[in-house]
């Protein structure tokens, strides 16, 4: 199965399509935005001393890129069939990586507001589990892609000592919002904006409760540029994602001047006319927070 980007659904309908796979007795989603193709299993070279996580390497069209065998990452036994096994080659973060996976299905195309947070009291906060689908009687989990990678190299991520590369800067007084699903982002993203001098920060999870946070205070009266000076999405979110809450922003007269960055792993040149289309002042891939923060700059200073 190969992904054709030209077949996608239209942007800011709060819709995604979902891969579904299976590890072990369970079923698992990916965002099709993030699959490049699905491939049959080839030979893999191990590296000696690699993550647990990390099955080897291979080559790939004149590429050599890593492959992680989900199993590991989730606790399972390999395969009875690895004959019928599927790699997933994805890209997000400007990344490309393999995924190995015990089967793959179909496709689902789903509604953000059919996607449930999982509960921090059967997963935990330190999950893999960002959401849960139910479909035909049964339950699909979405995994966090983005967190299992930055397991594997921590470097990847968000940090702050990136930020610290920008040399002293002064505390600001303008308001943002950021709206990330992710406890652990919103924790580094509150850290690195802190050392960047951004010390007035309201954080919501999804965005929907952004968009009734907004919407609420301009029904009050206040003009939005007293509420915030700019907000930052992400674009996968539980109940509504990055790029339908900016639409929303962007259609409403009382809000369409907020400027919006969005600040997701699945900006690329193949996708960011996605943002574009529903008026995003601007996108930057994470985990490039020091471009972030020069966008700010840019915009709000």
């Amino acid at each position: 199965m190969k992904n054709d980007k030209g077949i996608l659904l239209e942007t800011g309908t709060n819709e995604l399509e979902i891969v579904e796979f299976s590890v072990g007795k369970n079923k698992f989603g990916i965002n099709v935005i993030k699959v490049k193709e699905i491939i049959n299993p080839v030979p893999i070279t191990p590296i000696p001393h690699a993550h647990p996580y990390v099955e080897g390497i291979m080559e790939l069209r004149g590429e050599v890129l890593t492959v992680v065998n989900l199993a590991n990452v989730l606790g399972y036994s390999p395969s009875d069939t690895p004959e019928k096994d599927k790699y997933i080659v994805s890209e997000f973060n400007k990344t490309k990586i393999i995924f190995h996976v015990h089967n793959v299905t179909q496709i689902h195309r789903i509604s953000w507001e059919n996607i449930e947070k999982p509960s921090e009291t059967y997963y935990g906060s330190e999950s893999q589990i960002i959401g849960v689908v139910k479909l035909n009687g049964e339950m699909i989990l979405l995994l966090d892609f983005e967190k299992i990678v930055v397991d594997i190299n921590p470097e990847s991520g968000i940090n702050v000592q990136q930020v610290k590369k920008l040399g002293e800067r002064t505390r600001s007084d303008k308001k943002l919002i950021v709206v990330e699903d992710s406890a652990l982002l919103r924790k580094l993203l509150e850290d690195t904006l802190n050392a960047a001098g951004f010390q007035y920060i309201t954080f919501f999870e999804n965005g929907r409760e952004a968009l009734a946070y907004l919407t609420k205070n301009v029904e009050n009266g206040i003009s939005i540029d007293e509420v915030a000076q700019l907000m930052i999405t992400d674009i996968e979110m539980p109940q509504m994602d990055g790029h339908h809450l900016t639409k929303l922003v962007k259609d409403n007269t009382s809000l369409s001047q907020l400027p919006v960055v969005i600040f997701s792993s699945l900006i690329t040149e193949d996708l960011r006319h996605k943002g574009q289309v529903v008026g995003a002042n601007a996108q930057v891939s994470k985990p490039e927070i020091n471009e972030l923060i020069h966008i700010i700059d840019d915009i709000i200073l």
